[in-house]
């Protein structure tokens, strides 16, 4: 939703209807993840996709009776394989889609929802199957109804650990012996990219970085090189000693798992500090350019400071995937590549030499039953893949 927030809130704040299909649970291979959309208007104006095209014409056809009659509608495609001229997923999966009617009466707080989007700002949504009730939370706030106020409470709890784990996902909820089954849509706020050196490959790692969702900050102690103008596809430009700023985020708390560090500069005076603090965070990723030879150097370098062979093996370096490019274009894309690969937690090699799925499989994390009966109002466990992804980067 992401790609098209702008004019879904230009229709919304213009009173135009729209039906929006969401993909609510997938098994098996599937194009399109739990949380994609497709939105399509009363004029046939079509936003996005939830299959990467095999079942979206019926999707399509969905969306727009929603969009102009009012009418929803919960649809499941598997593979069409007793009917060739069947509907269906040519890539073996199951998927559920449900359609609504997304309008100001059905959805008073949307456009809340996609003023967050829009921000990047970290927000969740809550809807109830077969209801119009949803709630949208962001910023420490809850906004809107699910019709009960005990579902409401729970439903809150859920979604907002599901937002920090980044799942969109159904539950089963149970509020005083009664299942309630919700759909959570999260949009965390984007991870952090910090790139340390201001070469122009680091303007090819921000733009390649933004095509997968990263927020890019570019960070050096030269003023005369580290400007707006030479880095137009990084959302940020900083001057400062690329040490002392890493640690200033990292006692800030705003350094985890999901945060890539890309380590450019390839000069002593900058590397050492520097990954000295790095290997110490926990980024999920810590990239360094230079050759073999520099490698070696700094390795050595760094060894003499104190720091263990095991924290060293967290660096990438040589960064990037082995794709054999020179430009800067690239080299960027092999490092966007790997850092990619090491967040789902694979080695980047070609998919024609290897026999396992194409996808790593999320039913566990998309389904869960949470008892939230209020009488008893347990602890609601985590239901999370990105532990997983987490344990797979150490």
């Amino acid at each position: 939703m992401l790609d098209f927030a702008a004019t879904l809130d230009a229709w919304f704040s213009s009173g135009r209807p729209f039906g929006l299909a969401t993909v609510v649970s997938t098994s098996g291979s599937t194009v399109r993840d739990v949380g994609a959309v497709m939105a399509v208007d009363g004029d046939g104006t079509a936003l996005g996709g939830v299959s990467g095209g095999c079942v979206d014409s019926a999707v399509f056809d969905a969306a727009v009776s929603a969009a102009t009659v009012g009418v929803g509608d919960r649809l499941r495609f598997g593979a069409a394989v007793d009917d060739p001229f069947a509907i269906g997923l040519t890539c073996g999966g199951t998927v559920d889609v449900v359609v609504e009617r997304i309008d100001a009466e059905t959805r008073p707080h949307f456009a809340q929802l996609l003023m967050r989007v829009m921000s990047r700002s970290a927000v969740a949504e809550v809807t109830v199957a077969a209801a119009s009730g949803h709630l949208v939370l962001g910023g420490g706030e809850a906004t809107g109804t699910l019709g009960h106020p005990a579902l409401d409470t729970q439903a809150g709890v859920i979604a907002r650990d599901m937002l920090r784990d980044g799942v969109s996902g159904l539950r089963e909820v149970n509020v005083d012996g009664r299942a309630v089954e919700i759909f959570v849509r999260s949009f965390p706020a984007p991870p952090l990219l910090l790139v340390f050196g201001a070469l122009d490959l680091a303007d090819s790692v921000a733009q390649a970085a933004a095509i997968v969702g990263y927020r890019t900050v570019v960070c050096d102690a030269r003023p005369i090189f580290a400007t707006a103008e030479r880095f137009p596809h990084a959302d940020d430009v900083v001057v400062a000693w690329p040490h002392e700023y890493l640690t200033a985020h990292w006692e800030a708390g705003l350094i985890d798992r999901t945060t890539a560090l890309c380590v450019l500069t390839h000069d002593p005076k900058f590397d050492v500090p520097l990954l000295d603090v790095a290997v110490r965070t926990p980024a999920g990723y810590i990239g360094v350019l230079g050759s073999r030879r520099t490698h070696e150097d700094r390795r050595e370098r760094l060894l003499a400071t104190g720091i263990g062979v095991d924290a060293l093996a967290r660096l990438s370096s040589p960064i990037g995937l082995d794709l054999g490019g020179r430009t800067p274009g690239e080299t960027a894309l092999s490092i966007v590549a790997e850092i990619v690969a090491m967040s789902n937690g694979r080695a980047g090699g070609r998919l024609r030499d290897g026999n396992g799925p194409l996808h790593s499989s999320a039913d566990a994390a998309q389904r869960g039953v949470i008892d939230c009966d209020t009488r008893t109002a347990p602890a609601v466990p985590r239901i999370s893949t990105a532990v997983a992804i987490a344990n797979a980067i150490e």
